[in-house]
């Protein structure tokens, strides 16, 4: 016989129901005889108190109850059993010595019992009934609580994987694994990069607690049972294995903790859980390991997202100027803010090239995001300075990006503003290509939007000569892509209004000026930033 089968048919208490003290004292006797224990009640109001006042594990497993009591029938006292939901779950086996006809038989069934006998009622047939009753009633919530837990594993899943960092990460695995195992539980995730440990501490209905965690007992409990294999392992060890188990909310008064370590890939560190050893019952063991097997695939995927991430955003930096030109009379600064580490890297570019027309500005941003855009990004201002060293006019310039693009890159559109700074750095030639107008401050501090515009590139259309600026000393000229001053929901126009008037007050001095800015507006966006701030003293 299986281990659930006998722990199905297993003693039980059980709630008799009877108004007649013989026929209460008999079906007693048969039960206490059989290994149960019972609760009786003499009518149906007191039978209902005594299950409304048990607490969980005073809860009787299952109710005997007469049909024919003296302040209600037993078919109301099994309907009210039903409906509630606290003992909705309670098999109520209907007995009776006078309601024997089939219609009886049938009302009680119909209306909530799983039983229903008629007296005279033999030992071995109504033993048989309870034994069948709290069988089917104890696989029901074995089947259910399953279905509940598996359902908790599903939810720990997409938090595992929805998790933007390892103390998020951290955090889901240790709320998962608190739910499955209705238990406090500890996850511990490294990584790789810098060897920072994040501890997670949960509790069942908690939204857990991210502690200071130190790599070396994880790697000293991965040495001993996992090793450096693929896979997991569980064991049950002494509080003394891990001391800074001790300081978590319910673990203190463990002697013994449950650890599971996993890992997907070889060198990697593994993820670890670890739950109280009281909460690891036989049946556990199985989605606890799911559990860790499913952290150990989200973690992997979530570091090598991280490191694909990092070599793309290498590779985009290496196709941005790695200095500016330095020039009398002309301070510049610039800001490049990769978009949030879960988008995808993007086209935005910037440039300053001196010819022998004066100081060409350049700033661009190639549509879409992906390492696509960032090649074309590369190969357009390596275009554009090739193009500028034959001092041709701005206008001209969009021209032959435009027909690089066509030729090269086709179905490519890409924005640009070229702004040329004239030598003296009085007066300066703008073109736009549908980008986000330069802003220029006048050195008492009022602004004003620099706003010719022109079609973007890759359309194949002609360009208008650039137009002239008069700008006088101390003037701050302003290039930027849209990703600096885009928000959801909200009208570019009044953007661009916004960022005038903080660009009016803020600071005279440029990296001030942009590290303001950046702080107002760079935070958690989806599309990358490039900021060309330059002052013509």
């Amino acid at each position: 016989m299986s281990r659930d089968t006998t722990a199905d048919s297993a003693a039980a208490l059980v709630l008799v129901i009877d108004d007649d003290d013989t026929s209460r004292y008999i079906m007693a006797s048969w039960l206490r005889r059989a290994g149960h224990t019972v609760v009786e009640a003499a009518d149906g109001a007191q039978g209902l108190a005594l299950l409304a006042g048990a607490s969980a594990p005073e809860q009787p497993e299952l109710a005997v109850v007469d049909v024919n009591l003296p302040d209600m029938s037993g078919f109301e006292v099994c309907e009210r059993i039903k409906a509630d939901p606290l003992a909705a779950h309670l098999p109520v086996i209907h007995v009776s010595a006078s309601a024997i006809d089939v219609s009886d038989r049938a009302q009680g069934l119909y209306r909530g019992a799983d039983a229903y006998l008629t007296e005279p009622i033999a030992p071995a047939e109504f033993l048989a009934t309870v034994t069948a009753a709290l069988r089917y009633a104890r696989a029901r919530l074995r089947a259910e609580r399953l279905a509940a837990r598996i359902a908790a594993l599903n939810r720990a899943t997409l938090a595992l994987y929805a998790a933007a960092d390892g103390a998020e990460f951290a955090t889901a695995a240790a709320n998962g694994a608190a739910a499955l195992m209705d238990a406090p539980a500890v996850a511990v995730a490294l990584e790789t990069a810098g060897g920072r440990a994040h501890l997670a501490v949960s509790a069942p209905g908690t939204p857990g607690d991210v502690l200071d965690g130190s790599p070396a007992p994880l790697d000293l409990l991965a040495g001993a049972s996992l090793g450096g294999a693929i896979g997991s392992a569980i064991d049950v060890l002494p509080l003394t294995h891990w001391p800074e188990l001790a300081r978590c909310e319910g673990f203190a008064a463990q002697s013994e903790f449950a650890l599971i370590l996993a890992r997907t890939k070889r060198g990697r560190p593994p993820v670890a859980l670890a739950v109280p050893a009281r909460a690891l019952g036989g049946g556990d063991r199985d989605l606890f390991t799911q559990l860790a097997q499913t952290c150990a695939l989200a973690l992997e995927a979530q570091r090598s997202f991280s490191e694909e991430h990092g070599l793309a955003l290498t590779l985009q930096r290496t196709f941005l100027p790695d200095r500016l030109p330095s020039l009398a009379q002309v301070d510049m600064t610039v800001r490049y803010v990769p978009a949030a580490k879960h988008t995808e890297i993007g086209g935005d570019f910037y440039e300053a090239v001196e010819t022998g027309a004066g100081l060409l500005l350049a700033i661009g941003d190639v549509a879409g995001h992906s390492l696509g855009a960032a090649v074309v990004m590369g190969e357009l201002r390596h275009a554009l300075r090739a193009y500028a060293i034959e001092d041709h006019p701005p206008h001209v310039l969009l021209e032959r990006l435009d027909a690089y693009l066509l030729r090269l890159c086709p179905g490519t559109t890409v924005t640009v503003c070229l702004v040329l700074v004239e030598p003296g750095g009085r007066r300066v030639q703008v073109a736009n290509a549908g980008h986000i107008p330069p802003l220029l401050r006048h050195p008492d501090g009022s602004t004003r939007y620099l706003t010719e515009h022109g079609t973007l590139l890759g359309l194949g259309e002609t360009h208008a000569p650039a137009c002239g600026h008069e700008v006088a000393a101390g003037s701050t000229l302003l290039l930027l892509t849209d990703g600096l001053i885009e928000v959801p929901g909200t009208r570019l126009d009044e953007s661009l209004a916004e960022l005038a008037r903080e660009v009016a007050d803020a600071p005279r001095d440029l990296d001030p000026l942009c590290d303001r800015l950046l702080a107002r507006h760079g935070r958690d966006k989806r599309d990358d930033i490039a900021l060309l701030a330059v002052r013509l003293d």
